[in-house]
């Protein structure tokens, strides 16, 4: 469940924390308070937060990096930035990326900073009613079984509550694991056949003659084995709703019997001499090109438009990193209740690292991934050290000199042994970056969602060497 917070303070210096507190407290405002960038990462994944006001000069992960990860991440939180008075250029920058405005301290009037607080909370929820009134289902986190916050996602969401009222039949398209059963699904529930049966089968699993007598049943005696009359899955599905996986998978012959249905809402049993009427809404769904199938001759063109009525694609994981934290956090509820665990959080550079991974296998490969954490993690946090190599990359796992002997940091003392970590983190993640662009430094930065000086800066201060990704063609190095 996710909390709102009106005010956000990320500051390791207690005097103006206690400042903050008061005004809060003036103001009627909720407020919360983190120490370190770190804290305020994991909070803001965590929470719902309406303004931060984060100092620039924080220790480890510094401030300019909280406001990078907010913008990255598409948080709706409006930031006020606060630097020392020979700072302000840094903070002028920071304006350029996306925060609402700074403050200098030490503070000449604090009733300044009351005012420019209060505004960036009017403007946060301006944008927030502006969002709302332009899409009613902008705010939504989770939909029936679905979860995201991305705007493709909102689109999929708008999309089903269009469309689960009518009889129409729905495509649903997409890369494996990006949940299109989950999609059918929530048109079912959504739908006026919501009481009546909702069936599945995978065209893929089976041959072509067992496949036509999962869907359409048959009469004893019309094959070796058929002892009995079988109802078949369309007449199981009748008056509700029958979801065809794999649907670029289905053989000719069974191709013929499927327009039949959508055409004259009839279907014929095997062996049988008798059509019987059917009322059954198909969702099919496929992660094949059929347009392509059709051009090849191996999917019928009418059957493609038949099940083309209405179409939804569901977008890869990648494309909506914004979407992996409520998607691990989700996962972690889920597998959390189930094996009666006390994990609750996810760690900062598991995160990160789960952001900057690939996700070839889309949502069912994160949830595959965060219920083996869930497995192994001791304690009540998942970190980077309980996800797999895989995600990590093996340089994560390389004791650096200039981290120290990251194998075993149990003997710092805590803080000690998360700069270390932290430290080993970002080398090993901005190492696998510039190593899949092959050293291109803007190619590197644009996948770090960030702006290629910035991104400079942090491969300088992790000593990262970018000559040694840069690619190597006919003995000379390749430039950007």
């Amino acid at each position: 469940m996710y909390k709102t917070v009106n005010l956000l303070v990320v500051d390791d210096d207690e005097s103006l924390v206690k400042v903050f507190e008061r005004v809060a407290k003036e103001q009627g405002l909720t407020v919360a308070l983190c120490r370190t960038g770190v804290e305020a990462l994991e909070y803001l994944n965590k929470n719902v937060v309406e303004v931060a006001v984060v100092d620039i000069n924080l220790p480890g992960y510094n401030g300019m990096q909280v406001l990078e990860y907010i913008k990255r991440n598409q948080f709706p939180t409006e930031t006020i930035m606060m630097t020392g008075v020979g700072n302000v250029e840094t903070a002028v920058n920071a304006i350029k990326m996306g925060a609402y405005d700074y403050i200098t301290k030490p503070f000449e009037d604090i009733n300044k900073v009351v005012v420019l607080i209060n505004k960036a909370l009017e403007r946060y929820r301006l944008m927030q009613k502006i969002r709302r009134l332009e899409r009613q289902s902008s705010d939504q986190i989770s939909y029936e079984e679905l979860v995201g916050k991305s705007r493709n996602m909102q689109d999929v969401f708008s999309t089903i509550d269009s469309i689960a009222g009518t009889t129409s039949t729905v495509l649903v398209l997409g890369e494996s694991g990006t949940g299109k059963e989950l999609v059918a699904r929530a048109i079912h529930k959504r739908s006026k056949r919501k009481d009546k049966p909702f069936v599945v089968i995978n065209c893929a699993a089976l041959s072509e003659h067992l496949l036509e007598s999962e869907l359409f049943g048959h009469k004893k005696g019309s094959f070796t084995g058929a002892i009995s009359d079988k109802r078949g899955l369309f007449e199981e599905a009748d008056n509700g709703t029958i979801f065809l996986d794999e649907i670029g998978e289905v053989p000719p012959l069974i191709q013929v019997k499927l327009l039949r249905i959508l055409q004259e809402g009839e279907m014929r049993p095997v062996g049988g001499n008798q059509s019987k009427k059917v009322d059954v809404r198909v969702i099919a769904a496929t992660n094949r090109d059929l347009q392509q199938f059709v051009k090849d001759g191996m999917f019928r063109e009418d059957l493609y438009y038949r099940l083309n009525v209405i179409s939804i694609t569901l977008p890869p994981l990648r494309d909506r990193p914004e979407d992996i934290p409520l998607l691990s956090y989700h996962f972690l509820e889920k597998y959390r209740k189930k094996m009666e665990k006390e994990v609750t959080k996810i760690s900062v550079d598991a995160l990160q690292s789960l952001q900057s991974y690939r996700w070839v296998g889309n949502v069912r490969e994160l949830e595959n991934v965060i219920e083996r954490a869930v497995v192994l993690v001791n304690g009540d946090t998942i970190t980077a050290r309980d996800l797999p190599p895989k995600i990590l990359g093996d340089a994560f796992y390389l004791t650096s000199d200039e981290s120290g002997d990251s194998s075993d940091l149990s003997k710092f003392d805590y803080q000690e042994a998360k700069n270390r970590a932290l430290w080993a983190f970002n080398r090993s993640y901005l190492s696998n970056l510039l190593r899949q662009a092959n050293g291109n430094l803007s190619s590197a930065a644009t996948k770090a969602g960030m702006d290629r000086s910035n991104f400079k800066k942090i491969i300088k201060k992790y000593n990262v060497e970018i000559m040694e990704y840069k690619r190597k063609q006919g003995g000379k190095t390749t430039e950007e």
